[in-house]
């Protein structure tokens, strides 16, 4: 079955662009010319993977992405001409998936698309329970328990601790992380690991992982003191 693209973009002419490029290349294409009406169809239905301009009337991009965020792990692939890196930090920690910058070539958005969707099909799965001092995580069920009070994680946010938790002690990268996480063809900023420790952290509530400065993050069982 296609996977289903929802393309949020208030100029008329780059949102047919889009749109037929991606039904060109079989996928199920439906739009929206501002924010709010984005977000009513993504209210009404499920999408694989929406597209999402910015600079919109109603409701900007940047609102629309905490909606969604607010309710589901739908993939977000941000396409604006606001190029500057702190826009695209503020994308990457409202948790978009991926950050586009206008003008850009359809054949780069094309592998965009094809590996945030790639990597959304990928799960990390493993069938036991993990244990990290305070904190339990259910693998098979997608689960977050600090001190038995279930945390609410997004995918990507639940598969970082995963990799983390599992390799307790060792050093990851942040290359290391993407490319468990987001795929060795992901195209995007290395900060966007950054992004997600960061809302990590805010959720657990408990400092169990640590900055390597320079380099990455590492598990600790032990609450210790956090740089950064």
């Amino acid at each position: 079955m296609p996977s289903q693209i929802l393309v949020i973009e208030d100029d008329q002419y780059i949102q047919e662009l889009i749109a037929e490029f991606l039904r060109s290349q079989h996928y199920e294409v439906e739009v929206a010319s501002d924010g709010r009406e984005g977000w009513d169809k993504i209210q009404q239905q499920t999408y694989d993977l929406v597209i999402l301009d910015i600079m919109m009337p109603h409701l900007d991009g940047y609102t629309v992405c905490r909606m969604i965020r607010e309710k589901s792990d739908m993939p977000i692939i941000v396409l604006t001409a606001l190029g500057e890196e702190k826009d695209q930090l503020r994308a990457f920690e409202m948790q978009a998936d991926d950050y586009v910058v206008k003008p850009f070539s359809f054949q780069v958005l094309m592998k965009r698309v094809e590996a945030v969707l790639r990597r959304t099909k990928s799960t990390l799965k493993q069938s036991e329970l993990l244990y990290g001092g305070r904190l339990r995580m259910d693998a098979d069920a997608y689960k977050v328990y600090v001190d038995g009070q279930l945390i609410d994680t997004t995918t990507k946010e639940f598969d970082i601790l995963n990799v983390l938790l599992t390799n307790t002690g060792r050093i990851m990268t942040r290359d290391m992380l993407l490319d468990k996480i987001w795929g060795y063809d992901y195209f995007g900023d290395s900060r966007i690991v950054d992004a997600h420790i960061k809302n990590i952290r805010k959720k657990l509530g408990i400092s169990v992982i640590r900055t390597v400065k320079g380099v990455g993050y590492a598990w600790e069982n032990t609450p210790a003191e956090v740089e950064g």
